[in-house]
């Protein structure tokens, strides 16, 4: 099996795991007695101020979250699925180990970010400010992945990753991009 294929495989098991709890999240934002981080599946936050929140184990699937501020904000293991961040502040934001396919990226603030094992396959990450950003592992299309090669820099304050390292950049002749590191 080749490395793509591989790759291909446990997006394709995990996006399956996601999409099944996806299903059964409730379809409004609210939040229910005795449950402590509300689920915005399909609502519209557009603006809302999240700054400096755990909602790591919430779900934004399907919501429009323009313009919002979710600096400082853990959701490690959410799902983001189809959601609309655009212009959004995600500076210092922890999306490791998300479902974030879909998800328009567009004109956000991603500074020291932490985007580790995300799965963002057509996800657009166009105009996004990235500098300090922790990608180890993300599965992005790669146009993206090229694209974000680009603008690349800066060294991530947590995990101490720098930005181009983590988006596996291959250096100018090096055709051979290595899936982990050491191989």
């Amino acid at each position: 099996m080749s490395e793509y294929s591989f790759k291909r495989h446990l997006q394709g098991i995990f996006l399956g795991i996601m999409l099944c709890l996806l299903i059964s999240a409730p379809a409004l934002a609210k939040l229910e007695v005795g449950e402590e981080v509300p689920n915005y599946v399909r609502s519209d936050i557009t603006g809302f101020d999240f700054h400096d929140q755990d909602l790591s184990r919430s779900s934004i699937a399907g919501s429009v979250a323009r313009d919002a501020n979710f600096s400082g904000v853990d959701l490690h293991g959410t799902v983001l699925t189809l959601s609309d961040l655009k212009g959004s502040n995600l500076q210092g934001i922890n999306l490791a180990d998300t479902l974030s396919d879909r998800v328009n990226f567009q004109k956000t603030d991603l500074r020291n970010a932490i985007l580790t094992n995300m799965i963002a396959a057509g996800s657009s990450f166009a105009g996004a400010r990235i500098e300090g950003a922790d990608f180890t592992y993300a599965v992005l299309d790669s146009d993206d992945q090229k694209n974000l090669c680009k603008i690349a820099e800066g060294v991530n304050p947590i995990t101490g990753i720098a930005t181009k390292d983590s988006l596996e950049c291959a250096s100018q002749g090096e055709t051979y991009k290595p899936a982990m590191p050491g191989r």
